[in-house]
């Protein structure tokens, strides 16, 4: 006894489409259910800065993209003297970019001082490659751009394009700041 063929060609579209069908209606069962399945968040240690602003356009003048070249620049800012907060910071600076390892040289560390000129023996001697200058305009805008419920002192990531992407506390852990780094630099295809 053959089935009929009509039958047949049912059965079978209805196998097709459970096919397809069956897997996309599992995961998203699984993913808007609520179950333990589903994945959890990516979390920042850094704060992202929203809106995304343009360095190049806001300043036209700056010099920084000179001096950094088409790098991530991760820059502090210190209007005052270089005392004992502003030493860890630099120090910081420095260990976070020797943790990128062999992605160091995408990253430039920036130093935007006061009118107040750092001890430049110190600069040479314990942070070599540091890029260090004075931008009032530069400085007021990172002022301005700093989240207002975080504490000022900390570190500014700019992207290759001069996109202010980034601000991370005073107080964070190199490592922390590292991993939100890297994870940037995977993604990204420039500098």
């Amino acid at each position: 006894m053959t089935a009929d063929p009509r039958l047949r060609g049912r059965l079978q579209l209805l196998f097709i489409a459970v096919a397809f069908l069956g897997p996309l209606l599992v995961a998203a069962w699984l993913y808007y259910g609520g179950t333990p399945l589903q994945p959890e968040g990516r979390t920042n240690h850094g704060t992202l800065l929203q809106p995304v602003i343009n360095l190049h356009d806001e300043l036209r003048d700056t010099t920084l993209f000179e001096r950094a070249g088409k790098t991530w620049v991760l820059l502090y800012a210190n209007d005052g003297p270089c005392e004992r907060s502003c030493r860890d910071a630099l120090y910081t600076l420095r260990q976070s970019r020797l943790m990128l390892g062999k992605d160091m040289r995408r990253l430039t560390r920036v130093f935007l001082h006061g009118d107040t000129p750092p001890d430049t023996v110190f600069l040479a001697q314990e942070h070599a490659g540091l890029v260090a200058f004075e931008d009032a305009d530069l400085y007021e805008l990172l002022l301005r751009r700093r989240p207002a419920d975080l504490p000022e002192g900390g570190y500014f990531l700019v992207d290759p394009l001069g996109n202010l992407v980034m601000y991370f506390r005073p107080d964070i852990d190199p490592s922390d700041m590292v991993d939100d780094i890297q994870h940037l630099l995977r993604l990204s295809q420039i500098g």
